[in-house]
């Protein structure tokens, strides 16, 4: 899917609520169409536009968009999703349990509400293409921001067990302690790059999203019936996909997280009846 798919808005008015994503880099990033798709079809007068932000410069930025009258909410992507909680006046139940946040809305009194819903959008996506998660043993890699948040996500809808790898394994220990801590007496480890005996593999890291990344796993330790699982959506066809496909894997594009996302993030930025929970 190309963002020629996506359907647009026809007009901007000084009534328009703005909403920013902020990422880095931004050239890749799908959620600008696709929210503004959504927004087309509710008919509501709002907007999304990406704003390439430098990490050094993150903090700078968000207190000039506290300035911002008409700002409407706040998408945040790779790799300011750790970052920017710290610079939330208050967070959601789940974003403060994951320690990232990627969408931000802005409360009636000004103040800033963080909240992380990249998990729950990984699951409903994986759902909605018919693979169960309930009882499945998983290997994931990645430790970041976006990782947390489907880890959690996936132990809270009932996965059997979960491995998680990270290139840098003190990160990864620092997750499965947490994790640990949540979900007690569920078999939860940090692993190595070999994915052997699981069900799902998932990549939960950036690498594919630039030509030349290394792979995130062993591919050569994967078999058929495994089913390898992106968070990555540009390509949609990833590296890691690719190598698991010629194996016999069945595969999962990054897209549908975004998709499953979508409606969610919209009404959290944008809408006035949104409890915190």
């Amino acid at each position: 899917m190309t963002e020629t798919h996506f359907a647009t808005r026809a007009s901007i008015s000084g009534h328009t609520q703005v909403v920013v994503i902020l990422a880095h880099p931004v050239g890749h990033i799908r959620t600008p169409a696709a929210m503004n798709a959504h927004f087309a079809a509710a008919g509501q007068d709002a907007v999304i536009v990406p704003m390439h932000v430098q990490p050094d410069d993150l903090a700078a930025v968000v207190d000039g968009l506290r300035r911002l009258r008409n700002l409407g909410g706040i998408i945040v992507t790779v790799p300011h999703k750790e970052t920017i909680a710290a610079l939330c006046d208050d967070l959601t139940d789940q974003a403060r349990l994951v320690g990232a946040v990627n969408a931000i809305r802005v409360q009636p009194d000004g103040r800033l509400l963080g909240g992380q819903f990249d998990g729950e959008g990984f699951c409903a996506g994986l759902v909605a293409a018919g693979h169960a998660i309930r009882g499945r043993r998983i290997w994931m890699a990645g430790a970041g921001g976006a990782a947390a948040g489907i880890a959690f996500a996936l132990l809270r809808q009932g996965a059997g067990a979960l491995a998680i790898h990270n290139r840098g394994a003190a990160r990864a220990e620092v997750l499965v302690a947490r994790l640990r801590h949540a979900f007690p007496g569920r078999e939860i480890a940090a692993a190595g790059a070999d994915p052997a005996d699981h069900d799902i593999v998932v990549n939960a890291t950036s690498l594919g999203l630039h030509p030349g990344d290394a792979l995130p796993v062993d591919c050569t330790r994967m078999t058929p019936g495994m089913l390898a699982a992106e968070v990555v959506m540009q390509p949609e066809v990833t590296p890691f996909l690719r190598a698991a496909a010629a194996i016999g894997c069945a595969t999962h594009p990054g897209l549908p997280m975004l998709t499953e996302q979508v409606p969610i993030l919209a009404r959290f930025v944008t809408a006035r009846d949104w409890a915190a929970g």
